[in-house]
């Protein structure tokens, strides 16, 4: 049953409190990025069928399988997946940057570009549950963002890949598809193999293994974030209905057992009866084991004095997903300062944002959100920066890059711009 505590007896630290799955998982990733970056391709077949049972010939996709799992993915999901596609692109075209050039007039010019990143790499998880909705969310940005490649990896039981996952590959752009998983896979995308190509940055969220694989392989090439087990907090005040609530608590309950759910309420009676409800529903999910040990391991419900104090409890514990669940959401919104994404109002689970609404499902995770923020075209595009001078404008300020050179005890870098201007 879920815990109900009072907001003076609860911490961010208790809220993200977890069991380490394996004291070894370091190790164990390390010796398999060894492996794989020695033995590439071979490795890659041997942990296919030790850690799925996959025994592989290929492990890339080839255009017959792609045509064949698009004749056998849901048809009816296809067209909501074009639409959800279409709302995503939608949403991050705004996100889209420009360079920009400043002339001051005097034989200066500086400025900014921005110039795609090459090759992406994209992991969706195929364990507990298979996510179109990754493939979606991460590929989309990246193609608005003109990344040369993407290539996706995903783990595989059969030696097929779930067709939904490649129609959603299809629908989002994704170049390349591999059937491999897990650590070995971010390995194979961090060094390249003799049928993966080495890609730049590796974005997607996967179990333990994957995130610290993910760990080791940055400085190689850039990741987006290691994401934790999934998270809500909802600000919920009395005039809820407590299932709406309850289920909303549930959605994140069932992705792991590890997921945190979270209700930050003004009235006991409504915290009492969204626990009830809770008991309720969890009986009747396809996946309430899970979301059964979830609930009961990290869920909490908080009772605040108000909902100003419900609020700052939020932003202390700065969730991946923050409902607010009141009236005139829009009145609280600049008093949110931590939250991977916000969902507003009393008809906006979040569900809706993991799959139709249009911004990112891919969020920051066991409080990052303080500083960190959704997967967006900003992930998958570099900033450089450009400086001019002519002699004339050099001339004008060497002696002032000379003095700062010289009292930061750098006497070349004080010669470099005096010496063009003595000539």
């Amino acid at each position: 049953m879920i815990k109900i505590l009072d907001c003076e007896k609860v911490s961010a630290e208790e809220i993200f409190a977890r069991k380490n799955p394996t004291a070894s998982v370091s190790d164990i990733v390390a010796d398999i990025i060894a492996t794989v970056k020695k033995d590439g391709d071979k490795a890659l077949r041997f942990y296919a069928e030790k850690f799925d049972g996959a025994k592989l010939d290929a492990l890339e996709v080839t255009e017959e399988e792609w045509a064949c799992a698009l004749e056998k993915a849901d048809k009816k999901l296809i067209a909501i997946l074009k639409e959800a596609a279409e709302n995503i692109r939608v949403f991050h075209e705004k996100q889209v940057r420009k360079g920009f050039q400043i002339e001051k007039g005097n034989g200066v010019i500086v400025g900014q570009k921005i110039t795609p990143i090459e090759k992406v790499g994209l992991y969706v998880p195929g364990g507990t549950a298979a996510y179109p909705s990754t493939v979606l969310m991460d590929a989309i940005p990246a193609k608005i963002a003109g990344c040369d490649e993407i290539v996706m990896v995903t783990p595989t039981k059969t030696g097929e890949i779930n067709p939904d996952i490649l129609a959603a590959a299809k629908i989002a752009g994704v170049d390349r598809v591999f059937k491999i998983g897990g650590a070995q896979a971010v390995a194979a995308l961090a060094y390249g193999t003799e049928s993966v190509p080495k890609v730049d940055k590796i974005v997607g969220p996967g179990n333990a293994f994957v995130a610290e694989a993910k760990k080791q392989v940055f400085g190689l090439v850039s990741i987006d974030m290691i994401a934790g087990p999934s998270e809500i907090l909802i600000v919920a005040d009395n005039k809820n209905e407590p299932a709406h609530i309850a289920a909303d608590l549930l959605s994140q309950a069932e992705h792991d057992k590890m997921a945190s759910a979270v209700l930050v309420t003004d009235d006991l009676a409504f915290a009492n009866a969204v626990s009830d409800e809770l008991e309720k529903q969890i009986p009747t999910l396809l996946r309430s084991e899970i979301a059964r040990k979830s609930i009961d391991d990290n869920g909490k419900i908080i009772v605040a004095n108000d909902l100003t104090a419900a609020i700052a409890i939020a932003n202390e514990i700065a969730p991946e997903h923050l409902e607010l669940c009141v009236d005139q959401p829009f009145a609280y919104l600049d008093q949110i300062k931590h939250a991977g994404s916000i969902f507003m109002g009393r008809n906006c689970p979040e569900a809706l944002g993991d799959y139709f609404a249009g911004p990112n499902h891919t969020l920051p995770t066991s409080g990052t959100s303080r500083f960190s923020s959704a997967l967006s075209v900003d992930d998958f595009v570099k900033k450089s920066q450009f400086v001019y001078y002519t002699k004339e404008a050099l001339g004008e300020v060497a002696d002032k890059v000379d003095y700062f050179a010289r009292k930061e005890g750098l006497e070349a870098h004080a010669k470099s711009a005096t010496i063009r201007v003595k000539e």
